[in-house]
């Protein structure tokens, strides 16, 4: 028998093995992602600090370097059961058109009307929320799959959700933002008038099209500014990456369920939820000494804070109320081109994961915007599926290494975070038909205007 006939196009697993804990990375890292430090006083963030802006359970997990699994409340498993267990794809019509003896494999977890995975972190936060007997929440959101997400989360849960959404997006993707109303959430571009933060931020930077940055400053101006409230973040942080280890152990599972092992995986990166929750068992596995694998996390060259970034303190957010965080970043202070890439636009990566590729555990890759939609529009033509632009990092990459085999005539096994789909972007995909989408790199110049905005931190260079 064939391997065309063993491994079907699509694995799925039985809704009784969707995971019942969450892996937690951080535990198998022999050196551990930094803390997180007040800004005030240059010291590790505590509990106690940290739960003025975040739920308590959450808070628990973010600091948790120890517990390998985390348990799933039973709650937000009935929910996951609503679109999970998400497919893996073995992408048999892309190999075909390449030519290359590789063989490639997805996970699409676009299988839900936010059209992403960030529904797997949003409910858990909701949840979370709602049993500390919250009100409500807010957050930020670059492309808006994050906030459609969390404004399902709330909405399912009953939870008021207010939803800061970077200006150029919200300009750019109407419709996104008017599922998030259908939602019942209260959606805002950011930078806005309506904090105190936003109105610095549009001061000193008049008609700026916003970051994520911006948007963060703004939602955490509000919600330590209103009883009952509190902030979630939809990526970076680390009860983030845990929430969306979901991805990568169905994913493993189901390859397992065939005696797969992936040579190459590759995931988008902004923030890093996507990429951390599609590696973190492989990277477990690796980790332990148990097997070895190839990660490349994919970035925009318009917002490139692994392959570009400093490994440093700094603040997670443009107007500096936010939390330090050790991690590749381009400066908080870094306003990227208002481009297609969507949520890859934050100017940091999350600690974890910049501590495991400066331990040297994978590698980055950035890909310039057109190269990207080449790549959205090939694997549309030949998969019969619009991706996401974050989510077309990854297939740009993808398909490159596909294509050294070809060259090689080596059989590697490649697989790859399909994040989300497209039908919200098409602005983006119009431009790239017209002919009117560009290619920006940030200068020498202009990353050095990020990193003059550095906190000083001891023993930070």
């Amino acid at each position: 028998m064939s391997e065309e006939t063993k491994i079907p196009y699509k694995i799925y697993l039985d809704e009784s093995e969707i995971p019942d804990s969450w892996y937690n990375v951080r535990a198998d890292m022999p050196v551990k992602p930094a803390p997180l430090l007040n800004p005030a006083t240059g010291a590790p963030l505590t509990a106690e600090e940290m739960s003025g802006i975040f739920c308590e359970e959450l808070v628990a997990q973010e600091l948790d370097n120890d517990t390998a699994y985390i348990p799933i409340p039973q709650e937000i498993r009935d929910f996951y059961k609503m679109y999970r267990p998400a497919p893996l794809v073995r992408a048999y019509c892309l190999e075909k058109a390449l030519g290359t003896p590789a063989k490639i494999y997805y996970k699409f977890e676009g299988n839900n009307t936010s059209g992403s995975h960030k529904l797997n972190s949003a409910i858990a936060q909701a949840y979370y929320a709602k049993k500390q007997g919250l009100k409500g929440v807010t957050t930020e959101t670059g492309a808006g799959q994050w906030g459609t997400a969390l404004s399902m989360a709330c909405a399912y849960l009953g939870l008021e959700c207010k939803v800061f959404m970077v200006k150029v997006s919200y300009e750019q993707k109407p419709f996104r933002r008017e599922v998030m109303r259908t939602y019942g959430a209260d959606v805002t571009p950011s930078p806005s008038t309506t904090t105190a933060v936003g109105r610095k931020i549009l001061e000193e930077h008049p008609g700026t099209t916003g970051s994520l940055g911006c948007a963060i400053s703004e939602a955490v101006e509000v919600a330590t500014s209103t009883p009952g409230y509190r902030y979630v973040l939809g990526s970076v942080l680390n009860q983030v990456l845990l929430h969306q280890s979901i991805i990568g152990l169905e994913a493993k599972a189901a390859l397992d369920k065939y005696g797969v092992k992936p040579d190459i995986i590759i995931g988008c990166a902004g923030g890093g939820s996507n990429l951390g929750g599609l590696i973190s068992p492989f990277m477990g596995e690796k980790l332990r000494g148990e097997k070895d694998y190839r990660f490349i996390a994919v970035e925009p060259a318009s917002c490139p804070s692994f392959t570009r970034g400093k490994f440093a303190y700094d603040f997670c957010d443009t107007g500096k109320i936010c939390p330090l965080a050790k991690m590749y970043t381009l400066g908080s202070g870094f306003i990227p081109s208002p481009n297609h890439a969507g949520g890859l636009r934050f100017h940091g990566m999350s600690s974890t994961l910049s501590q495991l590729y400066h331990d040297g555990y994978m590698e980055a890759k950035a890909v310039e915007q057109t190269a990207v939609f080449e790549a959205a529009e090939q694997f549309a033509r030949i998969e019969g599926i619009l991706p996401a632009p974050e989510s077309s990092h990854a297939i740009r990459v993808a398909i490159d290494e596909a294509l050294k085999c070809k060259e090689t005539g080596e059989e590697k096994t490649i697989l790859f975070g399909l994040t989300g789909t497209g039908y919200f972007d098409m602005v983006a995909y119009q431009k790239f038909n017209d002919g009117e989408m560009s290619d920006y790199i940030p200068t020498d110049e202009d990353l050095a205007a990020g990193f003059k905005g550095l906190p000083v931190v001891p023993g930070q260079e």
